[in-house]
């Protein structure tokens, strides 16, 4: 039987990012992927037009008749309204299932440029990871949700709260290098960066590939680095914004 793992993020009609691109994600790295939606957006690989957004009773209706018929221990949070809305929803989940894992994309800009949100409170940022197994920002949102002299200054200083999976799409070179900093170690994970590898919702892809691996019984390092390896088998499938999903890699 595969693992459950859910995702509770917003819903893309294009497919590429939100919920369906980890499910997606999920589907093809061997875990069987459920949806809570958060918001309705209307856009596709290279606008975003506007959000509504799904009410906090709605959203836990959705998980509330999961949960009493599947068993879920791994959550991948996406899209959500509001910091606060995301602390207490975490705070009632984990009334429900202390023993949840959740992985947190935090999306603060859609890539076609429209803003969600456009900083965190640093204590409700302190008491949003203390909940979870694993942070997965970008470098730019790592600096808006963490101001510092860098992103991996500011990854750092966040992992003394929950690991983080710092990601390096946004940087420059041959190499695109995602760094785990965890425990008070750093894992680096390098692919060589793609000619054609932008792709909408790749950050979304990269996180599910994770959680996917933590479903399985991976551990963290590992879980980071298959995630890596099949977000860049993602990244190559073509030379549009809107990338294709294989079977997903074994953890060997």
């Amino acid at each position: 039987m595969r693992p459950f793992a859910l995702s509770i993020a917003g819903f893309d009609p294009s497919a590429g990012a939100g919920l369906l691109a980890d499910v997606k994600t999920m589907e093809a790295s061997g875990v069987y992927g459920l949806g809570v939606c958060t918001a309705l957006t209307v856009q596709n690989d290279v606008a975003f037009e506007r959000v509504s957004w799904v009410a906090a009773a709605t959203i836990r209706d959705q998980i509330r008749v999961l949960f009493t018929r599947f068993r879920v221990d791994f959550v991948k949070f996406g899209l959500f309204e509001s910091l606060p809305q995301l602390l207490e929803l975490v705070g009632w989940l984990k009334g429900q299932n202390p023993r949840l894992q959740l992985v947190w994309d935090p999306v603060l800009k859609a890539t076609a440029g429209y803003e969600f949100h456009r900083s965190a409170d640093r204590e409700l940022l302190r008491a949003l990871c203390a909940e979870m197994a694993l942070l997965t920002p970008n470098r730019p949102e790592m600096l808006r949700l963490w101001p510092a002299e860098s992103a991996e200054r500011a990854a750092e200083v966040v992992s003394g709260f929950c690991p983080v999976l710092l990601k390096g799409g946004h940087d420059d070179g041959e190499l695109a290098t995602d760094v785990l900093f965890a425990s008070g170690r750093r894992h680096e994970f390098s692919t060589p960066r793609l000619p054609h590898g932008e792709k909408h919702g790749s950050g979304c892809v990269l996180s599910a590939a994770v959680l996917a691996q933590l479903a399985q019984g991976q551990s963290l390092v590992d879980a980071c680095r298959v995630g890596k390896a099949y977000t860049t088998e993602f990244l190559a499938s073509n030379e549009t914004l809107l990338g294709y999903h294989s079977r997903g890699l074994s953890p060997s």
